[in-house]
């Protein structure tokens, strides 16, 4: 029996539950528990709401009585407002109008901060958590759909504070007031047909508005598409040049474009309709209760100031119910926008500290792999048992095809991910019974394509230590020989390198992170696969100040380049996810087996190039 497919019904209950859930969320922001200070501001915002929203409907009745003051009726209720005439009362209109956006503008000020603390709170909180989601996610995420689920997320909480306090609620409450007192000065049937009115009109509105929504969705998809799209490209710049695939470019970018123009345009017509129907209700309803008022005038039962009051009544209520459909829209799509990025923030980290993790001991630095069992996907194992061991200050290169599983060892090293089966060890320390903090602390990367911050080379050579003095960073600059070619630059150190550090060549990239790393001073070195991108004369120059790091440290070296590994204590050749073999080059070379045959063939692809 097939399942059965989710109908309306059920899509609208999930939608709502979501909505509940993601309120509960945002509810503690406005109302920490150790906070007072944001519960006394909010309490002191709502009462500025409240005095405004009373003035504002008091308005109408000294409107009222200003008129009846001026045509000679009314003179009892005149009286009544404080015994002035028709100048008082009209003055008395201006200072009430002047309090209402004065109380308005108190609300914001004093709710300013609690709407930008919890902003902050939810960006940085979101913003850690992804720092803290494992290597695993990121590769299967797109980072332009990311940073627009954070920014779009973001942003919804701000519009879903502002307008679900200030918007929503306060008309509920200013059309409550109205109703009562249309129900007292006047009676049920003014009440009843400015009911029925504001009833029709919000079904209108809703109704409308949830068939938006689902056009307003659609263009976010749309629009993270092309972002994504753009982004994807724009990283890739040079490659595009390469292959000169601008027009390509241009054309997909533009085909995820059009989408979104015809989502937008179909959003530009459900706008129009929306706005002409619910003018359409508020004018039939706004007919409605000035005949009743007009036919009381005439027939001695109302004042002038009466009819001047229910005209001031319905324009006043229509103002806030005119944004009601925006409102209504901007607040669902900010509660799927925040869904999206609550969902985010469920995510679990995949690795995660044990609750009684302590910080990593070095003492020098001894790495060991026992059985090593690992896999990306279970049903695809990489590593299959492999032991390797690395004694302090010593230094062990990983050699093998592309797959063997090579990079994996050096990303279950930093912990990127955790075994499957076996132990990875740190001077007799399981990496999973330590923080990740203390654990990466101790380990220093040189990676195959140093990825530079777009900012100053010293940002990014002070990145390995940022309490680092600057004799410190310019010291390790030196180390990694790069230092005259900075001072060389018409900045010197203060130079931008540009996004990724594009500024930069491979060989002067290279230098910096390794100046980098040696500024971190750790107690491990991890070289993955770190000239490989290289040309052979900057390989080699830079093989120098890789070996000159290394000494007195514990060094991995994960190689293509054979010429580049040759003085390691050993050299262990992975085939499959297991050890095939291991040795110094010189016995590897005299087994003459899978390394054996390796090195002569890059040593003939050498003399070949040559």
């Amino acid at each position: 029996m097939s399942p059965r497919r989710p109908t309306t019904a059920d899509i609208s209950t999930l939608e709502r539950g979501r909505a509940v859930r993601t309120l509960r969320k945002v509810a503690p922001y406005l109302w920490p528990a150790h906070m007072p200070w944001v519960k006394r501001r909010v309490v002191l915002a709502m009462i500025a709401l409240f005095l405004a929203k009373a003035v504002t409907v008091a308005m109408p009745l000294v409107y009222k009585a200003a008129v009846d003051a001026l045509t000679g009726q009314g003179t009892t209720d005149a009286a009544w407002m404080l015994g002035m005439g028709a100048v008082g009362l009209t003055v008395a209109y201006g200072v009430a109008r002047l309090m209402t956006s004065g109380f308005q503008q108190l609300r914001d000020a004093i709710f300013a901060k609690v709407a930008q603390r919890a902003l902050r709170q939810l960006a940085l909180q979101t913003f850690t958590h992804i720092h803290r989601l494992s290597m695993r996610y990121h590769i299967t995420r797109k980072t332009g759909g990311l940073s627009r689920i954070i920014e779009r997320g973001v942003k919804g909480v701000e519009f879903l504070l502002r307008f679900l306090l200030f918007s929503i609620g306060p008309l509920i409450l200013e059309l409550a007031m109205v109703a009562v007192i249309f129900f007292v000065l006047f009676d049920v049937w003014y009440l009843a047909v400015v009911a029925v009115t504001v009833i029709l009109y919000v079904r209108f509105t809703f109704s409308v508005t949830e068939w938006r929504v689902k056009i307003r969705r659609q263009m976010n998809d749309l629009d993270t598409d092309a972002n994504q799209k753009a982004i994807d490209s724009l990283l890739n710049f040079e490659t595009v040049k390469y292959f000169g695939a601008e027009k390509r470019e241009a054309e997909r970018y533009d085909s995820a474009m059009e989408g979104y123009e015809a989502a937008a345009i179909r959003t530009s017509y459900s706008l129009a309709l929306l706005n002409f129907g619910q003018a359409a209700l508020i004018t039939g309803g706004l007919i409605a209760v000035m005949v009743m008022a007009a036919q009381g005038v005439q027939a001695g039962d109302l004042t002038v100031g009466d009819f001047v009051m229910v005209n001031a009544y319905m324009l006043q209520i229509t103002q806030p119910l005119n944004f009601l459909g925006t409102v209504y829209r901007e607040i669902r799509q900010s509660l799927v926008d925040m869904g999206e990025m609550f969902d985010l923030l469920a995510q679990p980290a995949e690795v995660q500290d044990k609750p009684d993790a302590g910080a990593l001991a070095v003492k020098g630095g001894a790495v060991e792999l026992r059985d090593v069992v690992f896999g990306y996907d279970d049903a695809r194992p990489i590593l299959k048992g492999v032991s390797i061991s690395v004694p302090a200050g010593g230094s062990v290169a990983l050699v093998g095809a592309s797959g063997s599983g090579k990079s994996t060892i050096g990303r279950l090293l930093f912990r990127f991910y955790d075994v499957g089966n076996g132990a990875l060890l740190i001077d007799e320390q399981d990496v999973r019974d330590v923080t990740q903090d203390s654990l990466h602390a101790a380990i220093g990367v040189v990676p195959q394509d140093t990825v530079l911050f777009n900012d100053t080379i010293y940002y990014n050579i002070a990145y390995g230590r940022p309490e680092a003095t600057r004799a410190e960073v310019e010291e390790a600059a030196k180390a990694a020989k790069i230092y005259d070619f900075v001072q060389g630059l018409p900045d010197g150190f203060d130079t931008k390198v540009g996004e990724r550090g594009l500024k930069l060549s491979g060989g002067e990239k290279q230098r910096v992170g390794i100046a980098r790393t040696i500024l971190k001073n750790p107690a491990i070195l991890l070289l993955d696969e770190a000239t490989s991108a290289l040309d052979s004369e900057t390989e080699a120059e830079i093989q120098h100040e890789l070996a000159a790091m290394g000494q007195g440290r514990t060094v991995l070296s994960i190689a293509h380049r054979l010429s580049t590994i040759v003085e390691a204590d050993e050299i262990v050749v992975l085939h499959e996810g297991v050890v095939a073999e291991r040795g110094t080059h010189a016995e590897l070379l005299a087994a003459n087996g899978r390394y054996g045959a390796l090195w002569h063939r890059q040593q003939a692809e050498d003399d070949a190039a040559a």
